[in-house]
């Protein structure tokens, strides 16, 4: 069973039958099918229900000839409402199952984002057409988490203006480097050091380390597709799961100036969220292209 089907209101779920059981229920209560021709040339089937307002369980599996359902797994998702990128994208199919791991590198967070494609059937149609090169597809990035905490905010002494410009030279500096600038790679350098210069004077001072970082994104643990991360909550809402009457927080968080929709269920979340606090924890990151 898969580890943040609590993310979306399913804590309980402590057998098998009880997941057969949902499963079912997708499948004979769907909001979504799409079915199309996989690589090897079988019918890949992807069918989603949605159980609180934009998450819920998709169950993807193959139909055989006599159109019988072959389930080969599910995994629980949240809609993102933001366009996150439009950097370029690449998309790799993992090893065990017709599922794909997607990457994008943006400037704006300094690593490469790996995040669990959600569209996979969509993914597959429109590789078949062959638009995958097309400049206007974009990506969405949402999370799930299984554990967060809310934080006071910090008092800034930066305008949002400033910050914003600021995010913006440094992308451009980050840009020019990579492109083999050696005046930004020295501006950027000198950036870090006097960062790090900053951050050991003031923790030398037993200050806080969450009171002179203000947001990151790291990723987290063994697998790729996990981060750690904290940003300004900037939107906030709940919502509740349909089948088992759990209370969801969907939270967007500012982090990096990068929009990101974060789902985490009420049992998982220390704190009380309000635009203006800070959120803290581990996301499981989905991403979808939108074609």
């Amino acid at each position: 069973m898969h580890a943040y089907l609590k993310s979306v209101g399913f804590s309980d779920i402590s057998s098998r039958k009880d997941m057969e059981k949902i499963l079912q229920d997708v499948i004979r209560n769907s909001d979504r099918r799409k079915v199309v021709e996989d690589e090897e040339h079988r019918l890949f089937v992807e069918i989603s229900k949605e159980y609180a307002y934009e998450c819920g369980l998709t169950v993807c599996g193959e139909l055989d000839k006599e159109d019988h359902l072959h389930i080969d797994y599910c995994f629980p998702y949240y809609n993102g409402s933001n366009v996150t990128s439009q950097e370029n994208l690449m998309v790799e199919r993992h090893v065990d199952k017709l599922s794909y791991a997607g990457a994008c590198d943006d400037n704006r967070v300094g690593i490469t984002l790996i995040f669990y494609l959600m569209n996979t059937a969509e993914y597959l149609s429109e590789k078949a057409r062959k638009t995958l090169r097309d400049p206007q597809i974009s990506l969405t990035l949402s999370a799930l988490s299984r554990k967060g905490t809310i934080l006071l905010p910090l008092k800034k002494k930066r305008e949002k203006k400033d910050g914003e410009e600021g995010w913006k030279e440094h992308n451009a500096l980050i840009t020019a480097a990579k492109n083999g600038d050696e005046e930004a790679m020295e501006s950027l350098t000198m950036e870090e050091i006097d960062t790090y210069s900053t951050i050991s004077r003031r923790i030398q001072k037993k200050d806080d380390v969450l009171t002179i970082v203000d947001s990151y994104f790291m990723p987290y643990g063994i697998e790729c597709d996990q981060y750690s991360v904290m940003g300004d909550i900037v939107e906030y809402d709940t919502t509740i799961n349909e089948y088992t009457d759990e209370k969801l927080h969907l939270i967007t968080i500012l982090c990096n100036d990068i929009y990101l929709d974060i789902c985490i269920n009420d049992k998982d979340l220390t704190g009380i969220p309000e635009v203006g606090r800070r959120f803290k924890g581990v996301a499981w990151l989905l991403g979808k292209i939108n074609f």
